[in-house]
């Protein structure tokens, strides 16, 4: 299975969900369109769905649905172009973003707009899952 095989440490970080979420679109896109960057832009795509990025991995979303606008649209993620959430669900509420940021010890949370927020979860994130690499 190339996708077990692949996993990214985020996921490896992740409820047993997360991981076969993003194992099966993995391997059902090896299949459609071969191995590579489309394959994990897919799975990555179908786990959004379902999924959130919080810190160094993903949890369950309240709602099922696409995480931001570039998600929302139709198409194969490699040809839409465009700059994604990276696993923030900027679809969700600004209360369930505050709560995440709350999660993540963002500082000046309370005076962000809805879209600053997003960013620096997106920030936070990124800065969580690169040490725990390290």
């Amino acid at each position: 299975m190339p996708g077990k095989q692949e996993l990214p440490s985020t996921l490896e970080r992740s409820n047993k969900k997360a991981q076969r979420t993003w194992i099966e679109a993995h391997d059902s896109a090896v299949e459609e369109y071969g191995e590579g960057q489309r394959a994990h832009r897919t799975a990555y795509s179908a786990l959004k769905h379902s999924f959130e990025k919080v810190g160094d991995h993903w949890e369950p979303k309240d709602r099922k649905g696409p995480s931001d606008k570039q998600a929302a649209k139709s198409g194969a993620p490699a040809r839409r172009g465009g700059k994604t959430a990276g696993g923030v669900d900027a679809n969700a509420s600004k209360s369930h973003l505050m709560d995440v940021a709350r999660k993540l010890d963002i500082s000046g949370r309370s005076t962000m707009k809805k879209d600053e927020l997003v960013k620096a979860i997106e920030k936070a994130n990124g800065r969580k899952t690169a040490k725990a690499r390290s």
